[in-house]
């Protein structure tokens, strides 16, 4: 089940990969999560997905029509390093950023309408939908490896826009719904 709380403003040099939360910890509810900045979150079997048509029906209501695998690994990432550091910017996407993860751990990290930080630690069977328009960034945690699965509406057009990218149309209709609230 993931968890997600407020970031230490004082870990912002150590090791990204740390939980890096408040002392005492300031933890969010998944609904306060959603109401702070439209991420979505859905839990989903691992051992079931292929045949239960759980994930089937969040795919056809969402228009997911493509979706591929990712590992993040030393092992299975050429210039691995390199990637993760370029996972760690702080970037947008012009549509939803959707993660299943089926084996390993990491974390993402949203900004809410302070402009603080929100860790989210995603493991196996927890799916989160970033909404378009959001900074946001991922690392792993110090295990080092994730698998998970991603899903676009039609081919799949992934570019990172990094920070700042404020007048772009999804950044704009991002702050338009996060000051309406979301639902």
């Amino acid at each position: 089940m993931v968890r997600a709380w407020y970031m230490c403003k004082a870990d912002a040099g150590t090791d990204q990969r740390l939980p890096q939360q408040r002392d005492p910890p300031c933890p969010l509810s998944l609904p306060m999560l959603k109401r702070t900045t439209g991420v979505e979150y859905f839990q989903i079997n691992c051992d079931t997905y292929k045949t239960d048509g759980i994930l089937d029906k969040i795919k056809k209501e969402r228009g997911y029509t493509y979706e591929d695998d990712i590992t993040c690994s030393k092992e299975c990432l050429q210039n691995y390093e390199e990637k993760l550091k370029s996972f760690y910017e702080e970037h947008l996407h012009t549509d939803e950023e959707i993660r299943l993860v089926l084996e390993g751990s990491g974390y993402f990290d949203v900004r809410d309408k302070e402009d603080n930080w929100i860790r989210i630690e995603v493991i196996a069977g927890d799916m989160i939908v970033i909404p378009s328009g959001i900074y946001h960034r991922f690392t792993l945690d110090t295990n080092n490896f994730i698998r998970a699965k991603r899903f676009f509406i039609g081919e799949p057009v992934w570019l990172p826009y990094n920070r700042p990218v404020d007048n772009m149309e999804c950044r704009l209709n991002y702050l338009n719904k996060l000051k309406a609230g979301f639902a």
